[in-house]
């Protein structure tokens, strides 16, 4: 009997196994479980590796710590919770409208804190908490490093006030209406000098060091500049007497708008 002849080879090539697309959703799959793990508490990481952990106002400063304090700054009750462990004392305020644009929400009234800052004055949370982080991590290492010795007072120029935007002299006098300053619902603090442990004081308007001064830099004027670059990692906007003339005195701190370090 005449054997059956061997069935044809299948012009069609095999598929090929497709690892790559396996093993990348392989991987997203574990990174999505530990995602959820760790939003849920389920799995347990150091506070200061958890996006999703509260700001500590206390911890030294850490790869997430703009951004929780960005977190706390958006949410109302993040905020107060962050700033009841602060320390400073002050006084929750009603919301208030003064006028077109002006007036406040979330906002205490700062009566001490580690620096002395003269009569009470309104601060949003926002604001007061960035201050904080601010002083304690930014200005105190800074005035140590250069001085040798804590910054002990602070003059202000003020906070809350129902006003433009100071654009100075020179304006084009066609430019549009001036927008509300920040100053205009307490989301701005304007700092003019220092005083430090032992009685010497430093102000804006004649130690800063402006962009084409002359090098080594006094440590007086090295604690101003640290002072300021430090105040662009924790305050939204931040503005020196580089921007312009209005601002030849103080620094000029915010919350709320548009980044900017000037």
């Amino acid at each position: 009997m005449p054997l059956d002849p061997p069935p044809a080879p299948d012009p069609s090539p095999a598929r090929p196994v497709r690892w790559g697309r396996w093993l990348a959703l392989l991987l997203w799959s574990a990174l999505a479980t530990g995602i959820y793990g760790v939003y849920t508490d389920v799995i347990r990481i150091p506070p200061q590796l958890n996006p999703w952990a509260p700001l500590d106002v206390m911890a030294p400063p850490g790869l997430l710590t703009r951004y929780k304090l960005s977190r706390a700054r958006n949410d109302a009750e993040r905020c107060q919770a962050a700033l009841a462990t602060t320390g400073m004392q002050y006084d929750v305020l009603p919301n208030r409208s003064t006028g077109e644009g002006c007036g406040f929400q979330n906002a205490v009234r700062l009566r001490t804190a580690a620096v002395r800052m003269g009569a009470p004055f309104p601060l949003s949370c926002p604001m007061a908490l960035s201050f904080f982080m601010w002083e304690r991590h930014a200005l105190q290492p800074a005035a140590q490093k250069h001085m040798g010795q804590r910054v002990a007072g602070m003059d202000h120029l003020g906070s809350y006030a129902c006003r433009n935007v100071n654009r100075g002299e020179g304006a084009p006098p066609n430019a549009p209406a001036r927008a509300r300053s920040r100053h205009a619902t307490a989301n701005a603090l304007d700092i003019s000098a220092l005083t430090l442990a032992d009685g010497q004081r430093i102000t804006v308007l004649k130690d800063w060091a402006g962009e084409d001064a002359a090098t080594p830099l006094k440590p007086r004027e090295l604690l101003l500049r640290e002072a300021h670059e430090g105040a662009c990692k924790y305050f939204k906007g931040v503005l020196g007497p580089d921007y312009n003339a209005v601002h030849k005195d103080h620094f000029h701190l915010e919350t709320g708008g548009y980044s900017m370090c000037r």
